[in-house]
């Protein structure tokens, strides 16, 4: 770490904006890692675990385009102040179901759907939004990759506790504190002192905002082929988490703890990416380190996928959770600080379909696959993926590299 680090500090908004979504983050992997460890737990299945992920987080495929034609249209603080209410009252239903009723696992995923709903109208609002909390417009760079420091640092400490807690006291007391944690991040917001928002003359109606969305994107190549590479990823690449209950299990011998363990490992490799990013300076070559890290997630996942020892996949998460936050954080960062103001909400609304659409459709098809062949072998395939990926998309951003 180094005086550039946390410049993006110096923004009293953005300070404010951090310490609400950290608490909040960490509710939030607290549920996550509980509703996949309950559904694993009544079913046994890869498949159920696939289907649960597809079911969180692909209406994002569905909605996040008019969630971004939303956030470009309307007061984007608005929206993120109605989708965090939203998501406390998601949590609190949740609650509600796990401690008072005989649940089955089919409540939990028409939950999960809902929350998927409220999240396609909170990403492109909240990650648009930094461009307003930041005073200095060069620590933008530096805002969002301080913001994947405080995602993975809660993916560090969410799981871990979330573990203790599912085998002490249960999976209701994990989305209790997570329904708990909205209260943070929404006093942040209400303490934040933005300029006034001047609403945008409209003269089309939303469906041309969306199809002009997709022309600036298809007339931007350096952007088109970050959504593309990042598209592919989360669906053949990203979702390995989907498979580490089955793994601490069945392949490590492990409990709920260990699975807890594996995602934070993760989160404990994702912090020291997100540390290094932060640490960067604003004229650093992002292209060059996004090949870099996107081959270190593959050889991650790929010899993770060949441990049987419980410290070195513990290790080779570590490793494939580094490569995985520089991939995503650094194609994000590029997206935002490339795109012109009035196309942000759009081009961003693409980056959360790509990374949050997609990987629903790559857990189903994962799950699917390890039914058959297996979650270790499932695994490697993901490993050599990434590889693959990356070995064809390497000559375009190289040629982008020489042109800098």
């Amino acid at each position: 770490m180094n005086i550039h680090t946390f410049r993006a500090f110096q923004s009293r908004n953005y300070r404010l904006f951090f310490a609400g979504q950290s608490v909040s983050l960490m509710g939030t992997w607290m549920q996550r890692t509980a509703v996949y460890w309950v559904i694993y737990m009544q079913t046994h299945s890869a498949f159920m675990l696939g289907l649960s992920v597809f079911a969180s987080q692909f209406p994002s495929f569905l909605l996040s385009l008019l969630g971004g034609a939303i956030a470009d249209r309307y007061n984007r603080y608005k929206v993120l102040l109605f989708t965090q209410i939203a998501s406390m009252i998601q949590a609190i239903a949740m609650t509600l179901v796990v401690v008072f009723t005989d649940y089955s696992v089919v409540e939990l995923i028409v939950l999960s759907v809902l929350l998927g709903i409220v999240n396609a109208f909170d990403v492109p609002a909240r990650q648009s939004l930094m461009h307003i909390l930041i005073r200095q417009k060069e620590d933008i760079g530096n805002a969002i990759a301080l913001n994947s420091t405080m995602v993975n640092l809660a993916r560090l400490i969410g799981p871990a506790v979330a573990g203790f807690i599912l085998e002490t006291f249960g999976a209701g007391i994990c989305f209790m504190l997570n329904a708990l944690s909205f209260i943070a991040v929404i006093i942040s917001l209400l303490m934040l002192k933005l300029p006034a928002h001047i609403p945008q003359a409209h003269t089309q109606k939303m469906l041309a905002d969306l199809k002009d969305g997709l022309h600036y994107l298809k007339s931007t190549p350096t952007l088109g082929t970050l959504v593309l590479l990042l598209s592919l990823m989360s669906l053949l690449v990203l979702p390995y988490t989907t498979l580490f209950p089955i793994i601490a299990k069945e392949t490590l011998g492990g409990d709920a703890s260990i699975y807890g363990y594996l995602n934070s490992f993760v989160g404990v490799g994702a912090l020291l990416g997100a540390i290094l990013l932060a640490s960067l300076k604003h004229t650093s070559n992002l292209r060059k380190l996004l090949i870099i890290a996107t081959t270190l997630l593959g050889l991650g996942i790929l010899f993770f996928a060949l441990s049987q020892s419980l410290l070195f996949s513990y290790l080779f998460c570590a490793i494939a959770g580094f490569g995985m936050m520089l991939h995503v954080t650094i194609i994000n960062t590029l997206l935002q600080t490339t795109s012109d103001s009035h196309m942000r909400g759009r081009v961003i609304s693409y980056f959360a379909m790509a990374f949050f659409g997609m990987q629903p459709l790559g857990a189903l098809l994962i799950g699917t696959i390890s039914h058959y062949v297996g979650a270790s072998e499932t695994l490697l395939l993901e490993g050599c993926a990434a590889l693959i990926i990356i070995a064809l998309f390497s000559p375009y951003l190289w040629k982008t590299i020489t042109k800098l």
